[in-house]
């Protein structure tokens, strides 16, 4: 079915928008230029066309065929909050693709699928624990893409307080890294928790605010007023 489905993608493509967004990607993978809103709507109706066993090897083959909306479709069809019976074979498919994570794009959309994963079981956040210590930076900054929930949580049980302080050791672990996109993400996730815990922010920034880039400072600190001191 993954072939059809590319055959769909590939009448919905807008070719003239191709070359602007290869370059936009900075991508050689074959790009169709399909909007992301139509992708949602056809991962929506595949998911309920098909049984649990049938989409994960749809995604599989997606994901294999190395087009760029292919690889977002995949992502979407692995996106929602509940996947019954059970998601551990999800899970799996979605971590044996970090590894070919090569741009922000389709890494965020797989770590947007990430996200539904590890809220639905915390526990597997131990398998983020090895990514933070990754040559590849992408692998690396999916641990804190994949977190971002922990930072939305407007009344944390113990056990969210733990796994943030878990994820903002592995912040302070990569403030040394000089990637742009690796401050990027320590600076997103700081941004996010400052709307919940300010204060946890500007402790942070306080103690390791000198050694990440400029930028990502600012963004770290960038919805907390003025006249609170950081």
């Amino acid at each position: 079915m993954h072939k059809t489905l590319i055959i769909r993608l590939r009448a919905l493509g807008e070719p003239a928008d191709v070359p602007e967004l290869k370059a936009y990607h900075k991508t050689n993978r074959d790009v169709l230029a399909v909007k992301v809103p139509l992708l949602s709507d056809i991962a929506k109706e595949i998911r309920e066309q098909v049984t649990l066993e049938e989409r994960l090897e749809i995604c599989q083959g997606l994901w294999e065929s190395n087009i760029h909306e292919a690889r977002i479709l995949a992502a979407k069809m692995l996106e929602q909050a509940r996947i019954r019976p059970e998601d551990d074979g999800a899970w799996e498919l979605i971590k044996s693709w970090v590894p070919d994570f090569d741009g922000w794009a389709i890494a965020d959309h797989v770590s947007k699928a990430g996200e539904k994963r590890l809220v639905a079981d915390p526990s597997r956040i131990d398998d983020l624990e090895a990514w933070t210590t990754s040559d590849h930076i992408w692998t690396k900054r999916a641990a804190l893409v994949m977190t971002l929930p922990w930072t939305k949580i407007k009344f944390p049980k113990d056990e969210d307080i733990a796994i943030r302080e878990r994820v903002l050791g592995w912040a302070a672990g990569y403030v040394e890294d000089r990637d742009w996109f690796i401050q990027k993400a320590i600076g997103w996730w700081l941004r996010d928790l400052s709307k919940r815990d300010p204060e946890r922010v500007r402790a942070f920034i306080d103690e390791h605010g000198q050694d990440m880039k400029a930028f990502a400072r600012k963004e770290a600190l960038r919805l907390i007023k003025k006249d609170q001191p950081a």
